[in-house]
C-alpha cells in the first residue's frame, strides 16, 4: 500500500532517503522472493509505479487517494480476489525485514484460517495477512480506515507472530522519520 497523501509528514514520505534509498525502495526490496504468488503495488506516485514494475510487481492506480485507505484496500483486494489470503503491508517500514514477512506467511499457512499480523509484546502492527473469507469485509470499509477495522470485529480470528520491535516503525511525520537513526 503505497498510495497515502503523506499529509502529516508534509510531502511524499515515501521518496524520503534512508541508508540511501527511498522508503518504498526498502520496502519493495524486503518483500521475499518466492513467497507470492502476485505481489500488487497500490499507489497515485508515478516513481513508485515505475520502481514496482521494475521490480517485477504488478501496479494498481490509486486515482482517489482522497477517500483513505480504506479505497487503497479496495483496490489491492479487488485486484487479488482470486487469491486465498493477501498480505497487507505498508511502504514507509524500512526495517521491516523479509524473513518476518516469511514468518508472517508461514504462520498463516500453518493456520490457514487465521488473521496473522506482526506483534512486538502486546503492540499489533503491519503487515497483516487476512484468508479469503475476510475479502467482503475489507472490501466494504470506508474513509480513512483499514485491516483493523476488520481485526477488531474478529479478534479471536487473530495470530499474531512476534518480530523485533523496531521493524513496526512506520513513518508518519517527520520526527518518526528521525527516529530511523536511533534504530
Amino acid at each position: 500500500m503505497a498510495a497515502g497523501n503523506s499529509s502529516r509528514f508534509g510531502s511524499n514520505k515515501l521518496s524520503a532517503e534512508f541508508q540511501g534509498k527511498s522508503l518504498i525502495a526498502h520496502t519493495l526490496d524486503t518483500v521475499p522472493e518466492h513467497v507470492f504468488d502476485t505481489v500488487v503495488v497500490v499507489t497515485q506516485y508515478a516513481p513508485v509505479e515505475t520502481l514496482a514494475r521494475d521490480h517485477g510487481f504488478d501496479v494498481v492506480k490509486n486515482m482517489a487517494p482522497e477517500l483513505g485507505l480504506s479505497h487503497t484496500v479496495a483496490l489491492g483486494t479487488a485486484h487479488l480476489q482470486a487469491c486465498d489470503a493477501i498480505l497487507y503491508l505498508v511502504g514507509d517500514q524500512p526495517l521491516l525485514r523479509g524473513e518476518s514477512i516469511a514468518r508472517i506467511v508461514g504462520a498463516w499457512r500453518d493456520n490457514p484460517e487465521k488473521i496473522v499480523g506482526a506483534s512486538h509484546g502486546s503492540r499489533r502492527g503491519n503487515p497483516c495477512i487476512f484468508p479469503k473469507h475476510f475479502f467482503s469485509e475489507l472490501l466494504a470499509l470506508e474513509g480513512d480506515v483499514g485491516g483493523s477495522m476488520v481485526i477488531k470485529r474478529h479478534e479471536d480470528s487473530l495470530l499474531l507472530v512476534e518480530v523485533p520491535r523496531q521493524e513496526l516503525l512506520d513513518i508518519d511525520t517527520k520526527e518518526s522519520f528521525g527516529e530511523l537513526g536511533a534504530e
